[in-house]
């Protein structure tokens, strides 16, 4: 009877021990319908083409930053415009939250574009930043051009509710995703930047993607 017990008590251990190793491993999005994709990470080297592009945009610190600051890195981007009133706060206070947990990470790199850049300047970021208690260390606000900025979210962040499909560059781009991206620059996640509890799951996915 004993080692009958002893038995199935193994076995339910051994299964939740695999439930929360399934439950760690994040998948891979390649399309705008975020399909998510269960894979192997060398397995992702062929099956997941999508990645995001190359791009240049000038921080809150007038520094050029490209895709060579998030070579090899994790990073998290959103969209954002300092005079908005509505999300962006919301979205911004919570992304914080995550950031304090991993401002210190040099592996980590969280990227903010501006989707109003004619507006927010170098000046306003860094006014931003200072208002809002956001260092300047691997959290950097974007400002750069409109073009440049809405074609990257709409094509390789997928980041709008519209899933990138069909807009023109001329719509404005407003949105409270925020995504997760591994140092091979694939996309692992998506989260609802205005809800605590989507902000506290980033946190853990990003310490997941550090064990990968």
């Amino acid at each position: 009877m004993y080692r009958i017990v002893f038995l199935i008590s193994s076995s339910l251990l051994l299964l939740l021990g695999c439930s929360r190793q399934n439950a760690a491993v994040l998948p891979y999005y390649n399309t705008p319908d975020f399909t998510p994709h269960f894979i192997s990470v060398a397995a992702a080297k062929d099956s997941v083409p999508h990645t995001i592009a190359n791009f240049s945009c000038i921080d809150q610190n007038d520094k050029t930053i490209t895709q060579q600051d998030v070579e090899g890195k994790i990073h998290i981007a959103n969209f954002f415009f300092t005079a908005c009133g509505s999300i962006c706060p919301k979205m911004m206070s919570n992304l914080k939250t995550t950031y304090d947990q991993y401002k210190n990470d040099p592996s980590v790199v969280f990227l903010s574009f501006s989707v109003t850049p004619w507006r927010d300047s170098v000046e306003k970021l860094k006014a931003y930043a200072e208002n809002n208690e956001i260092s300047t260390g691997n959290w950097h606000l974007l400002t750069g051009s409109k073009g440049d900025i809405y074609k990257l979210a709409r094509t390789s962040y997928f980041a709008e509710e519209d899933l990138g499909f069909s807009k023109d560059s001329s719509e404005f781009l407003h949105t409270e995703h925020i995504l997760l991206i591994d140092k091979s620059k694939r996309i692992r996640g998506i989260y609802n930047g205005t809800l605590q509890l989507e902000t506290e799951q980033l946190a853990k996915d990003i310490a997941a993607l550090k064990k990968e």
